[in-house]
């Protein structure tokens, strides 16, 4: 069985929208360093782009949908995939795809950490998944109740044990 690379939401509406995330330049520095390292390992790269309705900022062919062009994605090779919901998997072949790929842990990254990075790591898991989360590498944006150093680190040690495995990027291996 394989482990394979799930980067979640990178894109521009919400990498460069009106409010920025937490560290933004390096967790996508973070993030890019974890692709190339798939890349060299021959790890399958899932990449989930977020789907708003039509008319929303992020409906599908705006700009603001569009990745992040700072992320290392090759579109034509990488498992491009759009979402309408927090979760990766519903309403999308992913299950399938990693099924196919002989994928059985997966590496999740990206944004937001409380909604689809958090939602993807626990229907993983419901699914079978091994999860390993990257501490360091899942961001999002101050809200009015939290700031976003406080929402990454509860989610970080909530989710960690009983849905992932908690690393550093560094500690990553494909």
């Amino acid at each position: 069985m394989a482990t394979a690379l799930l980067i979640i939401d990178m894109q521009t509406g919400l990498y460069d929208g009106p409010q920025k995330p937490f560290e933004r330049e390096q967790v996508l520095h973070t993030i890019n360093q974890l692709i190339r390292r798939a890349r060299a390992a021959n790890a399958p790269l899932f990449v989930a782009r977020h789907t708003g309705p039509a008319g929303s900022p992020i409906e599908a062919g705006s700009a603001l949908w569009q990745l992040w062009g700072g992320l290392d994605v090759d579109e034509s090779r990488d498992g491009l995939f759009n979402k309408t919901r927090p979760s990766c998997f519903l309403g999308t072949d992913l299950a399938q795809q990693l099924a196919q790929a002989q994928v059985d842990e997966l590496v999740i990254v990206g944004m937001k950490t409380q909604f689809c990075v958090d939602t993807t790591c626990r229907v993983a898991v419901e699914l079978g998944f091994s999860v390993v989360l990257p501490e360091d590498a899942h961001t999002c944006m101050d809200t009015p109740a939290l700031a976003a150093e406080a929402i990454i680190e509860h989610h970080n040690a909530t989710l960690a044990g009983a849905f992932v495995k908690r690393v550093r990027a560094a500690d990553v291996s494909f």
